[in-house]
């Protein structure tokens, strides 16, 4: 069996011998494994001033980076972190992974569309916003769901993708807690909403969180009623071995 198809028995929960299938979110030692800079940590802020034979260079080394990690790793499966992070360039990266590795690889990328936790300059302002404006947010929830669904249906007609990562720190939220409640409802409406959707597509979600899950478990189970094997939880404690 390809790392591949060893990571998808292990996402269905069938039967495996021998190593855990795994993978990591990210190997930032890239300059001391290879010299090279992990792209998630390049600026390609000028992208549209290069020319397109020096776009694909990037687009080649970045894919490079992504593989001799996979291989240095042992890992079953990519996190592309496709730069910029936009769709066509998802497209790009995954068919330059393909064309060098064809199925040894579960690709993935990231698919989230709830709210990330805000840095501390804007906590209040998000946690007071729950509270005294919440169709606002609902309203601008929805708008990111749609989005990512129609992202989702591009990369879906595309092919060669695998599976979806959903990343916000979901595990627990410093709001108010008066808030509390529809914060958590707006969360699983999405989670339920993209995860649902991504599942139609053909993709597999796993689903990272911080932390402790517990006081969100009932939220994630709901949001995935008919395919929990598809929703995975990776707390904050395995990111380094």
């Amino acid at each position: 069996m390809t790392p591949r198809a060893r990571f998808i028995t292990a996402l269905e929960r069938r039967p495996l011998t021998g190593r855990v299938p795994h993978f990591e979110l990210g190997v930032y030692l890239t300059m001391e494994l290879f010299g090279k800079v992990y792209p998630n940590h390049r600026s390609y802020h000028q992208w549209l001033q290069m020319e397109e034979k020096e776009r694909q260079l990037h687009r080649l080394d970045i894919a490079d980076v992504f593989i001799r990690t996979a291989e240095r790793f042992d890992h079953s499966a990519i996190l592309m972190r496709p730069k910029p992070d936009e769709v066509d360039e998802t497209m790009r990266l995954t068919d330059i992974i393909r064309e060098r590795t064809g199925d040894t690889y579960f690709l993935m990328r990231h698919g989230d569309a709830t709210f990330a936790i805000p840095d501390g300059a804007h906590m209040a302002e998000f946690s007071y916003r729950i509270y005294d404006d919440p169709q606002s947010l609902k309203d601008e929830a929805q708008r990111l769901v749609d989005r990512a669904l129609e992202d989702a249906r591009v990369l879906a007609r595309h092919g060669g993708l695998d599976g979806l990562r959903s990343v916000p720190t979901t595990a627990s939220t410093p709001v108010r807690s008066s808030a509390r409640t529809t914060s958590a409802s707006s969360s699983r409406r999405t989670w339920k909403a993209t995860g649902g959707g991504y599942r139609e597509l053909g993709f597999y979600v796993i689903k990272h969180t911080d932390g402790s899950i517990m006081p969100i478990l009932d939220y994630l189970l709901d949001a995935n009623p008919h395919a929990p094997y598809r929703w995975i939880t990776k707390p904050a404690s395995t990111w380094r071995r």
